[in-house]
């Protein structure tokens, strides 16, 4: 009787733990390389084969599901609308933001930020302010366009990444780019004195802005404004003053930016003054001296453009040391994914 108690025991303990064994076997996932800290570090998803959903192209541009969508876009050159393909538009702001002999998995990736840039841009603005089209080729409104730099190899990126674009949380992502990021990328209010909250996939980086063939002056550049240049870049910015005798770097954001400049007691946001001042001439707001010298305003600075998300010349030397597009996208934008819209 003891006997016949102690095996009906066991095998009830038995069989408990088989039970409770392969409940744990159907349940438990492994994380992925670094799990969950790196999840948190750096926007690594460790889920598998997790499902995006495609964002719903903005009305007025669909030809129908999987079908490329076609775009009005009004040429500030010719004063004129008109209705093109929208790969046809993708390949004229690939042709006009960045140089058709590079690296191809760097103009792929520019493609890609071209594409989803446009489709943001619909999406949030509706049309451009210019009557009856979409978007423009105003640099100040959208990106550049420039149908004579597009080459095979601009033809050939574009064809391979048809239809493809960066979605953060179901949404089209901001694909914001600029020339240079001289080692370390910005936040969108550092660079850009952005107003609303920073975008989740938008991280201070580390760049590889070291290739030999970035220009001269795009690394380390020294530019002299007179000082009643500066007084009317001041009064653009809604901070007049009748003058001043000290300029000097103030709060600097997380990858060392100026965040603020200060003319005397006055600061002002450095991203807003660049802009006024003439972004071509104030290279970035990654200062290393500001002073004033008589009737002068002498500021020394690294790096080309507002810092924030991808830089080109980072993705060129990503490029060249074996980088894939997608690499170059998921080192810039954090956490996002590439989607494709249309077939």
């Amino acid at each position: 009787m003891k006997r016949r108690l102690l095996f009906k025991i066991t095998s009830i303990i038995a069989a408990l733990f088989l039970l409770v064994s392969a409940a744990s076997c159907g349940t438990a996932r492994r994380p992925g390389p670094g799990g969950e800290d790196r999840q948190r570090q750096d926007g690594y998803d460790p889920r598998e084969n997790a499902q995006v959903e495609k964002p719903p192209l903005p009305k007025g541009i669909s030809t129908g599901e999987n079908q490329e969508p076609r775009l009005k876009v009004y040429i500030v050159e010719e004063k004129t609308v008109k209705e093109m393909p929208f790969e046809e538009y993708v390949a004229g702001v690939v042709g006009g933001e960045i140089k058709n002999d590079w690296p191809i998995e760097a103009i792929k990736a520019q493609a890609i930020i071209a594409r989803t840039f446009v489709l943001r841009f619909i999406a949030d603005k509706g049309q451009s302010k210019y009557k009856n089209a979409h978007v423009s080729t105003d640099i100040e409104e959208a990106q550049a366009w420039d149908m004579k730099a597009v080459n095979d190899n601009i033809r050939n990126a574009v064809k391979a990444t048809r239809g493809q674009v960066i979605v953060f949380d179901d949404r089209f992502a901001y694909t914001w780019f600029h020339s240079n990021a001289a080692g370390k990328t910005a936040t969108a209010l550092e660079g850009m004195n952005y107003k609303e909250e920073n975008p989740p996939y938008i991280k201070v980086v580390d760049s590889p802005d070291d290739s030999g063939d970035i220009p001269e002056d795009e690394r380390n550049w020294t530019v002299e404004f007179p000082k009643s240049k500066v007084l009317e870049a001041l009064n653009k910015t809604g901070r007049p003053m009748k003058g001043f005798s000290s300029a000097s770097i103030g709060e600097k954001g997380p990858s060392g930016r100026a965040m603020t400049i200060k003319f005397d007691d006055e600061e002002v946001p450095a991203p807003e003054l660049r802009i006024a001042l003439g972004s071509t001439e104030m290279k970035s707001t990654l200062l290393d001296e500001i002073s004033v010298n008589g009737d002068k305003v002498s500021i020394k600075g690294r790096g080309y453009g507002h810092g924030v998300g991808m830089s080109q010349w980072g993705a060129y030397s990503m490029a060249k040391n074996g980088k894939k597009a997608d690499d170059i996208i998921s080192h810039y934008f954090k956490g996002v994914n590439i989607v494709k819209m249309w077939d």
